[in-house]
């Protein structure tokens, strides 16, 4: 039987393996889905040796048969999608959770204890800010913000008992990119003169560029996390996460997920694998086309004021974008996610950003008001006062978040129908 390496993404990301140790099916095209939150053990002894296995270091997931047990601790269907989406992300292992929040949770959780300390931007979702600013300081965990931007900054803020460095390339939702390659360069640099367990970890979220667009840990980032619910489902039907990185957190992720309970059920897992992921390809393809005829047409309209998206010529990180978001081709990969800023001061952009969007809200067909993204669906939202409104005011404008801000996720709509019902919606 042929090798899976031999077959380009497109086709494993579609078909999976050919043979995986989570299920023994040879007849089914697609893997059935498992409905049993407990498993029949045909033996003490079989038992005794289910949970010895589970979340064992010195066993491989991929290549031991399991003994199922309970569904929060393992199950088929999750099983098969972590497989894929390890090899999606190019890494050794991942393990998914109930939700993106619960796998930010977990890496978070894994690394950090109290007296430590945490490395992020302000530019990220404003869940997991509240994450780290309310939660985290609870449990004795510090934190500072940095821009990741030079070499200088990410020196000036990592202190002795810094752990972990946390960011989104691109950001949620003003799409800046951090050049991931400086950044592995200098906790290189730190790290060669600490223990390994003071070792500082590069956790990156990549659920706005997709494993489609960019790879994080073939450029040398320690972990990635997303929010499987995006673009990774693509149907805005079901809930969940991952976290992919180094065969060696896989013991401590599993038993974490397990003590805490984020645990993804079998049906969002059967979904996105089943539906999501065989589809990233084709739906990232022709949304990247649709968000690149928008964002032209956006830049044209004289009631904005400026329009971000890594596919333009006037996007400002644009060199960084075409050698760091390349597709599973190596071809430029600039996303489906755009940011537009009505014109006027704060007061009056937000007042044209509101109107706008309440005017999609009740007269567009092909845009649809709600935040998510990722979706077959284009989704328009207002990040100051929805997704990001944890964040206060002003660390919302420090971090370039603007009241007349306006996210857009495209979707697979008709381009010219986008345009077209957001020239209406500018005019009213």
């Amino acid at each position: 039987m042929a090798e899976h390496r031999d077959y380009h993404e497109r086709s494993i990301l579609i078909h999976g393996r050919f043979r995986s140790e989570k299920w023994d099916f040879q007849d089914h095209i697609l893997p059935p889905v498992s409905t049993s939150a407990a498993f029949r053990l045909r033996s003490v002894e079989r038992g005794a040796q289910g949970f010895q296995q589970f979340a064992n270091p010195d066993l491989d997931r991929n290549t031991t048969k399991p003994i199922y047990i309970y569904e929060r601790l393992d199950e088929p269907c999750r099983g098969l999608l972590e497989e894929t989406l390890a090899f999606a992300e190019k890494g050794e292992a991942a393990v998914a959770f109930a939700s993106g929040m619960a796998a930010i949770s977990a890496i978070l959780g894994v690394h950090l204890k109290a007296g430590d300390h945490l490395v992020t931007s302000p530019k990220i979702y404003g869940c997991t800010y509240s994450l780290i600013t309310h939660w985290l300081t609870r449990f004795g965990i510090r934190h500072s913000f940095c821009e990741f931007s030079t070499r200088e900054q990410i020196l000036d803020a990592v202190a002795p008992e810094t752990r972990i460095l946390y960011f989104e390339t691109p950001s949620n939702p003003t799409l800046e990119l951090v050049d991931l390659r400086m950044v592995v360069e200098v906790v290189r640099e730190i790290n060669a003169v600490r223990p390994a367990e003071e070792a500082v970890k590069v956790v990156v979220d990549n659920t706005f560029a997709t494993p489609y667009c960019q790879r994080p840990l073939t450029m040398g980032v320690d972990f990635v996390v997303h929010s499987l619910t995006k673009n990774l489902g693509g149907f805005g039907a079901d809930m969940g996460g991952v976290v992919v990185g180094p065969h060696a957190s896989e013991t401590d992720l599993l038993v974490f997920r397990k003590d805490f309970g984020g645990s993804i059920s079998p049906h969002p897992s059967w979904h996105i694998l089943v539906y999501g992921i065989p589809t990233l390809a084709l739906r990232m393809e022709r949304q990247q086309k649709t968000a690149k005829y928008v964002a032209e047409f956006l830049e044209l309209q004289p009631g904005i004021d400026q329009v971000i998206y890594p596919g333009l010529d006037s996007y400002p990180q644009r060199s960084l974008a075409m050698t760091q978001m390349l597709d599973i081709d190596g071809n430029f990969a600039p996303g489906s996610m755009i940011y537009f800023e009505m014109a006027g001061t704060p007061e009056v952009a937000y007042r044209k950003a509101i109107r706008t969007m309440n005017y999609l809200a009740v007269n567009s067909l092909s845009i649809t008001l709600a935040v998510s993204l990722g979706q077959i669906r284009t989704l328009v939202e207002h990040p100051a006062s929805m997704t990001h409104s944890a964040i206060p005011l002003d660390v919302q404008v420090k971090a370039g978040i603007s009241p007349g801000g306006i996210r857009l996720s495209i979707g697979l709509e008709d381009e010219r129908d986008i345009a077209r019902d957001l020239d209406r919606a500018l005019l009213a």
